[in-house]
């Protein structure tokens, strides 16, 4: 980060001027620093959900949104997808450079040998109703970790930082399948060290103990790819919850359940479930050409899901890779979704109107990923669990940036009070 110019503010109500130094990073906008503004000016900057603020100095993922570009640590997106598994991609958003043989192994190792959670909380998931949803299930046991693991609480120490990183990225997957066990009143079943991430993932979800379960090698590709495409995203709601949460110095398993109470929100991890929504009312290929219609009329309460983001101003990256994985999950397991045919239909004539285009309304990687699930009998309540698993490694990638960072101080957002001025206090017999 260098400062190569400044921007001058000037208050017309005095006819004061203010130099503001703008800084430049790596690559992407520049940014004004106005951490001394209010200490200048007596004013602070108003940015309701902070779309025009940058809240912190990252190196970890870069989005261009007009361009479509999503990077993690300066490799394109696709890249990653199509030639690495996701244990590379988490030790690449963790330590910064994709691991040697060596240092994959290690890391390998040391995931696959943290799977296993404490015993006793089999209590902790029993004192949930058996209709808790998963997350409510996964914010919960996660934000207990800190409760069963102490030896890496201590935010100051690199072993118990990189040690909490480890267990949160490697007991995801059993915290989640355990709350999916749960809910439907199936034993649960103990991760496996001779599987994969991903197949660990779905042996735990699907295997039951009176037959033996097989783990789809296309399947499990198909569950790596979606756990590496959503494995970070720069400062999204959640990331952005991971590092206020962190700033105050809480453990690294309340920020992470706090990432999962964020995400669980619909308008941020609840996105693949609205599409498959859209999807089924939608009901026939015949009927899309009329709700596309319906999407562009105003007054029409219809909208489509799953098209357009609120960074990418083009093709989400992610989305073309999501739905080649689709069509490779749908053949292998030779499911004719209706769903899929309305899904490409509404695509295709999406890409091809004036209305869309001109918008640059496109499909998002939401847009694909709820029919995946849908074919691997993954329900509609895991499908923001799934997102949580993935996104772990991102959250966990953050918080360690974040804590190591000397500039970093304890998040307090300021606010244009718009309330009562002062008033006298009256007695509680004269009101």
């Amino acid at each position: 980060m260098t400062q190569t110019n400044t921007v001058t503010v000037t208050d017309n109500r005095s006819g004061t001027s203010y130099e503001l130094p703008i800084l430049d990073g790596s690559t992407g906008p520049s940014v004004v620093d106005i951490r001394k503004f209010y200490a200048d000016t007596g004013m602070f900057t108003y940015d309701p959900g902070y779309t025009s603020t940058g809240s912190c100095e990252s190196a970890i993922t870069y989005i261009d949104g007009d361009q479509g570009i999503l990077l993690h640590r300066g490799y394109p997106i696709q890249d990653l997808a199509t030639n690495c598994s996701f244990l590379e991609v988490a030790y690449l958003l963790l330590e910064g450079e994709l691991p040697t043989p060596e240092q994959y192994g290690t890391f390998e190792h040391a995931i696959t040998h943290h799977t296993m959670v404490h015993e006793q909380i089999h209590k902790f998931l029993e004192g949930f109703r058996r209709d808790a949803h998963p997350m409510a299930v996964m914010c919960g046991i996660v934000g207990g970790l800190a409760g069963f693991y102490h030896d890496s609480t201590d935010i100051s120490n690199p072993h118990h930082r990189m040690i909490a990183s480890h267990r949160l990225i490697a007991k995801m997957p059993t915290i989640a399948a355990w709350a999916y066990k749960y809910s439907m009143g199936q034993p649960l079943i103990y991760p496996r060290n001779c599987l994969t991430y991903a197949e660990d993932l779905l042996h735990m979800l699907f295997a039951v103990p009176c037959e033996e379960y097989k783990v789809n090698p296309v399947l499990a590709k198909a569950m790596d790819r979606i756990l590496i495409l959503h494995a970070d995203h720069e400062q999204n709601a959640s990331t952005s919850t991971v590092r206020l949460t962190g700033s105050s110095g809480a453990n690294p398993f309340a920020c992470i359940a706090a990432g999962i109470a964020s995400l669980w929100g619909p308008a941020h991890g609840g996105a693949n479930e609205a599409v498959l929504n859209m999807l089924s009312e939608i009901g026939s290929k015949d009927n899309v050409s009329a709700c596309v219609k319906r999407a562009k009329d105003k007054d029409d309460s219809f909208r489509l899901m799953g098209f357009g983001h609120r960074v990418y101003k083009n093709y989400d990256p992610r989305a073309k890779i999501m739905a080649q994985t689709c069509h490779e999950v749908l053949e292998e397991l030779g499911i004719k979704d209706p769903l899929l045919d309305v899904a490409l239909e509404l695509e295709r004539i999406a890409l091809e109107d004036d209305y869309f285009v001109e918008k640059k309304l496109y499909p998002n990687v939401d847009f694909y990923s709820g029919i995946i699930f849908r074919a691997m009998n993954i329900p509609v309540s895991m499908f923001t669990g799934m997102f949580a698993v993935a996104r772990t490694t991102g959250w966990v990638a953050q918080w360690n940036e974040m804590v190591t960072d000397p500039a970093q101080k304890i998040g307090r957002p300021r606010q244009l009070y718009t309330g009562p001025t002062q008033r006298a206090f009256v007695p509680f017999d004269k009101r």
